[in-house]
């Protein structure tokens, strides 16, 4: 007895979702978060030995990548200060 197309179908989207709810389980926790408050303008936090760093708005994001140096920036009428927040991973 052979299955259905729909069936097969069915089938091959629950294998599908499956496969990318255990990647996505998978997915590592930063070993640490910084949170920084600096000056208005770009700010830069480099690595230099031994982490790497994602910003904290894209953790969950599957196409964000790790990275040694992550800069942002904020300016604007009255705009003194610009906090943010990174997570970091140490690298082993």
């Amino acid at each position: 007895m052979t299955m259905s197309a729909s069936k097969r179908f069915a089938a091959a989207l629950l294998l599908l979702g499956t496969g990318w709810a255990i990647g996505y389980a998978q997915q590592s926790k930063p070993d640490f978060m910084l949170r920084i408050d600096a000056p208005a303008g770009e700010t830069i936090v480099e690595c230099v030995s031994g982490c790497e760093f994602t910003g904290a708005r894209d953790l969950g994001n599957p196409d964000a990548g790790r990275m040694l140096v992550y800069n942002y920036s904020c300016r604007g009428d009255g705009v003194e200060r610009c906090p943010g927040k990174v997570a970091g991973w140490v690298i082993r």
